[in-house]
């Protein structure tokens, strides 16, 4: 594949003309006449309910030469247009007097025959997310070809208005209203980029590399949010922890605490697979949903207060499922104080109903308060569910700011973030909040999973691709659902690959696995003894990670590059590190080539120049960069290298799957284990 690379940038003074002026209006007076443009080509325009009007070329050569510029258009209003440089970069903004009757702004920009484009959003395609994963897709990281609409959709949902072009410029479009981009799928030679609103703000970026482009904008968005190191460590969790009266095995269960809970924390002890975060989704709470009014479920979670202690004393930490809504009594109050988001017909889900206003001072407190309350006991984090579904997105009314609630729709789950951001900031400094959708502004608080994906290879795929684009768009830690959430084919293959990959995310969680560990796996439940040792493999080594992982973390907080980085932000003059998106690097210093096709045994994988590769499963092999090369990997091995000359030390891997084998095969005795929980409840429950 030829790419068309652009180096040796700054190219600002001829880019309003070369990218935009060839689609507008050749008329110097504004009157609308045909023009010489391609079908559909556009340029900058303003559009109302009722027809689109271009913009003359003389406004944008004016604006570009002196910074701002206006002029009368033919239906009577005067548009402004302002140009302001900041080095090899500048914003424009449009805006229109008067105003009233504009609903939507855009422009074009011409594209080169082979020209790359990536971003926007974690799913791999636009639409429904099932489309993410459907079985043959074979579009990537590339978004050409594709229409992208920049609303939130459930349920991966972590979108940026920000895309890069391998011509070494990048657009990022400021503000929550909706909009499209359209990567010449409608005409071939352009991208075509609309968004709702009265006036329009964009910021193009241009560098000589990728990477620079991504730096610019997380920076701009964030900078993103620093989390604590134990954030690095192995998670677990399962969808619901009911209380049993008996582990799996059937050995009784004593301990004072959920029995699932114990159970996971206790067998994973056992095998020597570390724990650094445990977390419990609803239900959790009394009531119907299991969210009523912030309080703990003592029958399902009995002395919680205590668990939490226990839990911190194994050296993890708990988090919490929360919403962005009230249940319980607080619903009852908030609905009647007008707390809460105007419904105007909208259908609710019953349990995401009814939800906070947060753009309102009063409704955002008393949901904070509701948060304290776990905070409070000890919880450490959150995993913040549903701030993109079900979320009123048209209609005439507005929130309390004054926001009509279309431009509402894209800023709540930043508003959401940000007040659990702060309510734990007031209780502990080393808190993380996790939410699966983001926006603009999302980076600054909290840290993101990758949606309600689809337990097969295609959805291990997905988020391959999912994990890269968060990346590019300024979300430098993220994880998914190891194994899948929907579609849970309970697969040994699909979840043994998807453990090796998701050891080189920065979040590394193993559930929900219907409910179940791997030790009760498959359907009829079955002993999966293969799953276990490869669990223990890579959960071992991702902890061992977690102080390489937290040192690139500051690093991206500090400059805006990303943790995980696709190839081409490392290498762009080179074609394989546009084609070969299963492969990225880890940080600097790791280059790993996660496998998701069942059956497949070995792995193309594109070694960036400049540097020796060492093999971390054969340290005695080693490779110059700046080829492609063919490696076997067996189920339990992920294709991993280690630039040589780094302070990087992944350990004897070989020995370590020798010892998961050997640990896998031995089944841990839960009487002595569970009788060792009691015995620590006695003595410390005062």
């Amino acid at each position: 594949m030829s790419m068309n690379i652009k180096t040796g940038l700054p190219f600002l003074p001829t880019l309003l003309v070369s990218l935009l002026l060839s689609g507008c209006s050749t008329s110097p007076t504004g009157n609308l006449g045909p023009t010489s443009r391609s079908p559909g080509f556009e340029g900058l325009f303003y559009e109302t309910t009722n027809s689109r009007t271009l913009l003359p070329v003389n406004l944008i050569a004016d604006a570009q030469q002196h910074g701002h510029s206006e002029t009368n258009m033919p239906d009577g209003r005067v548009v402004t247009i302002s140009v302001k440089p900041d080095g090899n970069d500048f914003s424009i903004r449009l805006s229109a007097t008067p105003d009233t009757d504009i609903v939507k702004w855009g422009l074009a920009v011409a594209a080169a025959p082979d020209e790359y484009f990536t971003g926007l959003m974690e799913r791999v395609v636009d639409g429904p997310q099932q489309a993410s994963w459907a079985t043959n897709l074979t579009a990537a990281l590339n978004l050409r070809g594709q229409k992208v609409e920049m609303i939130l959709k459930p349920t991966t949902s972590v979108y940026a208005p920000f895309y890069l072009s391998s011509r070494g410029y990048a657009v990022f479009v400021q503000g929550n209203w909706p909009g499209r981009f359209d990567f010449c799928a409608s005409v071939s030679n352009q991208v075509e980029i609309e968004f709702e609103g009265p006036s329009f703000e964009t910021k193009i970026y241009t560098a000589g590399n990728p990477a620079a482009l991504v730096r610019a904008h997380a920076l701009d968005a964030g900078p993103p949010f620093l989390p604590p190191k134990w954030m690095y460590g192995p998670w677990r969790w399962r969808d619901e922890n009911t209380q049993r009266t008996n582990y799996y095995d059937g050995t009784p269960v004593t301990g004072p605490f959920n029995s699932e809970f114990m159970e996971d924390v206790l067998l994973m002890k056992a095998y020597g697979i570390p724990l650094g975060v445990y977390w419990i989704d609803r239900p959790w709470g009394p009531g119907p949903e299991g969210y009523d009014d912030f309080e703990i479920d003592s029958h399902r979670l009995p002395n919680f207060a205590a668990s939490v202690k226990w839990l911190n004393g194994q050296g993890a930490q708990m988090f919490l499922w929360i919403g962005p809504y009230f249940q319980g009594q607080m619903a009852t109050n908030a609905l009647a104080k007008g707390w809460t988001l105007v419904s105007a017909g909208q259908k609710f889900i019953k349990s995401n109903y009814p939800l906070a206003d947060f753009t309102n001072p009063a409704a955002k407190k008393y949901w904070q308060e509701g948060v304290a309350k776990l905070l409070k006991l000890g919880v450490a984090g959150f995993k913040m569910d549903r701030a993109e579904e079900n979320i009123p997105e048209s209609g005439a009314y507005k929130v309390f700011d004054g926001r009509s609630i279309r431009e509402n729709r894209n800023a709540y789950p930043v508003m959401y973030l940000k007040a659990a951001h702060d309510v734990a900031k007031q209780y502990r400094d080393d808190f993380v909040c996790m939410p699966r959708v983001a926006y603009t502004g999302s980076s600054a608080y909290g840290v993101f999973w990758g949606g309600d994906v689809g337990g097969t290879e295609y959805g291990l795929r997905a988020e391959i691709i999912g994990v890269q684009r968060a990346a590019v768009m300024g979300y430098p830690n993220w994880g998914s659902d190891t194994g899948g959430y929907n579609q849970q084919s309970m697969d040994t293959e699909v979840c043994g690959r998807w453990l090796g990959f998701s050891c080189f995310t920065p979040i590394m969680e193993v559930g929900p696995t219907k409910n179940r560990a791997f030790w009760n796996f498959h359907n009829p439940p079955t002993y999966d003894a293969e799953l276990i040792a490869i669990w223990r493999l890579y959960a071992r080594l991702h902890a061992r990670l977690a102080g390489y992982s937290y040192e690139q973390a500051k690093v991206a907080q500090a400059t805006g590059m990303p943790i995980v980085r696709p190839l081409f932000l490392v290498e762009p003059k080179a074609p394989a590190t546009w084609t070969n998106w299963w492969t990225y690097l880890y940080g600097p210093d790791i280059l790993v080539s996660p496998i998701w096709q069942k059956n497949q045994r070995t792995q193309e994988v594109y070694l960036p120049s400049g540097n020796q590769w060492r093999d971390a499963w054969n340290p005695d092999k080693t490779y110059a960069g700046g080829q492609t090369i063919s490696v076997k990997a067996d189920l339990h091995q992920l294709p991993i290298f280690v630039r040589v000359g780094s302070r990087v030390e992944l350990g004897d891997l070989n020995r370590e799957w020798s010892e998961a084998v050997a640990a896998a095969n031995t089944r841990p005795d839960l009487k002595p284990l569970d009788a060792e929980v009691k015995a620590w409840f006695e003595k410390n429950k005062n």
